[in-house]
């Protein structure tokens, strides 16, 4: 493994009835408070009126961003950045899934930086300093709230980037797995494939001597996986959900992969789609990962062959590594078919008609990908197999 230094420094506060904590969090920074969330399913669950009371109780001037996109634009930054600079907020409370959480952060970075959100968010200009803000989480999926990245989507130009700064670590993250019961069937299997598709970004990587990593990514997987039928049939299971919420956190908060740096070329793959066609993430991680890995198994078969074992069973007598390893995809394929996950860009009525566009916007800046450099013509060839 590669030297390390390890800093997280999110407070994480898990659990039952933790909303009550938000006053205490909140005091230290001020009493302007933008309250930022997305399409109003925290009014219909009643999460917003209990954080509105909680505000109150600590007379906090509170201001709005609401109507969050699932796939956050930067249109919406820019108007929490113009709230931020005209009213001289204070603190940020991000109120939702990690849509809400990764638009929270460019508007903190934003709002502390004299030019245009976009600069920032495509690496033409670096933020020194943020508005601090927590999180309340209602979604499961992307461990936005324990770590420092976001991903924003410029609906004009269709790009969608990631971005990420150590200035917008949330100051603390409220988890608990009540506020998710409200979330859709269909929303909780693309958390599930998110947060599975983030441990796999990790796993695949060529540095040696990563045992203790390895193992702790594949006890992740088995965990999520045996965990999601169960929750897919009660959706309202409190231990279910909070296995799956604290899983999503884990999957990508820096602790499964000190040491080594993953791959994470499915994750721009797939924003190119999104960018283009703005599909759900998850939706679009589903379809492509396995393909993504398909196309890759001749550079490390032994690699996907110890997943294929460890996680998935696969008997490896009389088989060579390649053949296990494809077993060992096939069986991923078949898990996120049992979950109802998308298998094909049809799926989303997505045919070859914008492949070219796409996988320009995937390799916009050449070759990417650690685990195997990936060229536009790479890229097509996943996208074909996709479809």
């Amino acid at each position: 493994m590669d030297n390390f230094t390890f800093w997280n420094p999110t407070k994480l506060i898990f659990g039952k009835g933790q909303i009550g904590k938000l006053k205490s969090e909140i005091s230290q920074y001020g009493k302007k408070v933008l309250v930022v969330y997305g399409g109003g399913s925290i009014k219909k669950n009643g999460l917003y009126d209990k954080v509105m009371n909680e505000l109150k109780e600590m007379d906090a001037e509170v201001f709005e961003v609401s109507g969050v996109e699932p796939n956050p634009r930067v249109s919406t930054v820019r108007k929490g950045v113009g709230i931020c600079k005209a009213e001289g907020i204070d603190f940020i409370l991000a109120v939702g899934g990690g849509s809400v959480i990764d638009c929270t952060k460019a508007i903190a970075g934003g709002a502390k930086y004299d030019g245009d959100a976009w600069d920032m968010v495509a690496n033409k200009a670096q933020v020194s300093e943020a508005v601090p803000f927590g999180t309340i989480l209602t979604l499961a999926a992307t461990g936005s709230e324990m770590n420092s990245g976001a991903v924003i989507t410029n609906w004009e130009t269709h790009e969608k980037l990631s971005w990420g700064s150590p200035h917008v670590f949330p100051k603390f993250s409220i988890l608990d797995p009540e506020n998710t019961y409200s979330v859709p069937r269909n929303q909780t299997i693309y958390g599930i494939v998110d947060m599975m598709s983030h441990v796999l970004e990790h796993y695949f990587h060529l540095e040696d001597n990563t045992i203790f990593q390895d193992r702790m990514c594949e006890s992740l997987i088995v965990t999520i996986m045996e965990t999601a039928p169960k929750l897919l049939e009660d959706l309202e299971s409190y231990n279910e959900r909070a296995t799956i919420l604290y899983s999503g956190t884990m999957a990508l908060n820096g602790i499964i992969n000190m040491g080594y740096r993953g791959d994470w070329a499915t994750h721009n793959i797939e924003h190119a789609v999104s960018a283009v066609y703005d599909i759900p993430h998850g939706g679009g991680l589903a379809i492509l990962f396995p393909n993504w890995m398909k196309h890759t198994l001749h550079v490390k078969p032994e690699r996907f062959k110890q997943l294929a074992v460890r996680v998935f069973n696969v008997d490896p007598n009389g088989k060579t590594d390649e053949e296990v390893g494809l077993e060992g995809i096939e069986c991923l394929r078949s898990f996120w078919d049992s979950i109802e996950a998308p298998s094909k860009l049809a799926d989303y009525d997505i045919d070859d008609s914008k492949l070219e566009e796409m996988a320009d916007k995937a390799a916009y800046n050449g070759a990417f990908g650690r685990f195997m450099k990936l060229e536009k013509e790479d890229v097509l060839s996943i996208y074909r197999a996709s479809l």
